[in-house]
C-alpha cells in the first residue's frame, strides 16, 4: 500500500509542476513578448529549455520543503498527496480566471493545511515557514519594485525618454534578461516539487531525512517544468505582459533583471518565493519609473488572488487530507 501511494504521489507532484510551468510561463517572458523581443513561440521554447537547465543547479530550496516547512518524522505519503491535490485545484481554477496568483504558495498551503488536519500542528514549522515564505513573499516584490523602478527611470533618463532608438538595443537586452529569468525561474520553482517527491520518499522510509533529491528525481522534475512551460499560459501573459502598465522595451528589461536578481539570491538562501509575485512587483515598479499609467484595479486583482492563495489552497488541502486520511483507514480497516 506505501509504495502505491508513493508512486501515486510522484506522478501526481509531476502533474503539479507540469502546471506550475504553464501557470507561470508568462513569468519569464510576459513583458519579452508584449515589448516584440520575442515571438511567442520562440520565447515558450527558450523558457522551456532554460527552466529544464535552472532546475538542475541547485536544491536549496528543495531541502526547504523536504525538512523544513513540515516535520518529517510525523508527515506521512498520504498527507502529500493531499497536498498536492490542494495546490493542483487552486492552480487551475486561477489559470481558467486568466489570475497570476502562486503556484508555490498554492503547494505550500496545500501541504500546511493536509498536515495541520491530519497531524496537528506539532506537524508544522511555523518558524521556518514566517521566515523562509511570509517574510520573502512580502519583502521580495517590494524590493525588486523598488529595484526595477529606479533602474527603469535612470534608463529613460540616459535615453532621454526617447525609445526609438535604443528601444532596437534594449529589446537585444531583453533577450538577455528574459531569458536569465527563465534560468533563475528553474532554479526556484523546478526544486519545489524535487522537495515534495523527496519529502514523500523520506515519509515512506525510502531516503535519508535531511538528504539532497535524487538524481532521477531532478531530472524527472526538470523535464515536467519544462514541458509545462512549452505548453504556454497565454491567458496569464496577457495580464502579465499588458493587463498591469503598457510595456516598452527599457522598462521590460530593468523589470527581467530586477526579477532575476531577486530570484536567483532566494534560491541561493533556499526562501520558497513566488516567481509571480516578484515579476509583477517588478513590472508595477518599471510603470511607475517610467511614468506610464499603471493599472492598479488589476494589480487590485492580483494582489487579492495572492492574499487567497495560501489559505484557500491549505481548506483544500485539509478537506483532502481528511478524506484520503478516512479512505486509506477505511480500505485497510
Amino acid at each position: 500500500m506505501t509504495l502505491a501511494i508513493v508512486v501515486i504521489v510522484v506522478v501526481t507532484a509531476l502533474v503539479f509542476d507540469f502546471t506550475n510551468g504553464f501557470h507561470d510561463s508568462s513569468n519569464s517572458m510576459a513583458t519579452a513578448v508584449a515589448t516584440g523581443a520575442f515571438r511567442p513561440k520562440i520565447a515558450v521554447t527558450v523558457a522551456a529549455v532554460l527552466n529544464i537547465v535552472g532546475a538542475c543547479l541547485s536544491t536549496e530550496v528543495a531541502r526547504t520543503i523536504s525538512s523544513g516547512i513540515v516535520n518529517d518524522a510525523l508527515v506521512t505519503p498520504t498527507m502529500v498527496f493531499a497536498g498536492l491535490a490542494g495546490a493542483i485545484i487552486w492552480n487551475l481554477v486561477t489559470w481558467l480566471l486568466g489570475l497570476p496568483s502562486s503556484s508555490s504558495h498554492a503547494m505550500f498551503g496545500g501541504l500546511i493545511g493536509a498536515v495541520l488536519v491530519t497531524a496537528g500542528h506539532s506537524g508544522v514549522h511555523w518558524g521556518v515557514i514566517v521566515s523562509k515564505i511570509i517574510l520573502p513573499a512580502l519583502v521580495a516584490p517590494a524590493v525588486a519594485g523598488v529595484a526595477a523602478g529606479v533602474a527603469t527611470f535612470c534608463a529613460y533618463r540616459i535615453t532621454n525618454h526617447s525609445v526609438t532608438h535604443a528601444g532596437r538595443y534594449y529589446r537585444m537586452g531583453q533577450r538577455v534578461s528574459s531569458s536569465m529569468l527563465a534560468l533563475a525561474h528553474g532554479t526556484s520553482d523546478g526544486q519545489k516539487t524535487m522537495g515534495i517527491i523527496t519529502l514523500v520518499l523520506i515519509a515512506a522510509g525510502m531516503q535519508a531525512p535531511g538528504t539532497h533529491p535524487h538524481w532521477w528525481v531532478i531530472g524527472m522534475a526538470g523535464l515536467a517544468i519544462g514541458l509545462g512551460t512549452y505548453s504556454g499560459g497565454w491567458r496569464i501573459m496577457r495580464t502579465m505582459g499588458s493587463g498591469l502598465v503598457a510595456a516598452e522595451a527599457p522598462q521590460g528589461f530593468c523589470a527581467e533583471t530586477a526579477s532575476t536578481v531577486a530570484v536567483l539570491a532566494s534560491s541561493h538562501l533556499g526562501f520558497g518565493l513566488s516567481t509571480t509575485h516578484v515579476c509583477t512587483g517588478s513590472i508595477l515598479g518599471s510603470g511607475v519609473g517610467r511614468g506610464a499609467k499603471v493599472n492598479w484595479s488589476v494589480a487590485g486583482q492580483m494582489a487579492s488572488a495572492w492574499l487567497a492563495t495560501l489559505p484557500c489552497a491549505a481548506v483544500v488541502g485539509a478537506v483532502a487530507g481528511w478524506l484520503a486520511e478516512r479512505g486509506i483507514v477505511g480500505a485497510t480497516s
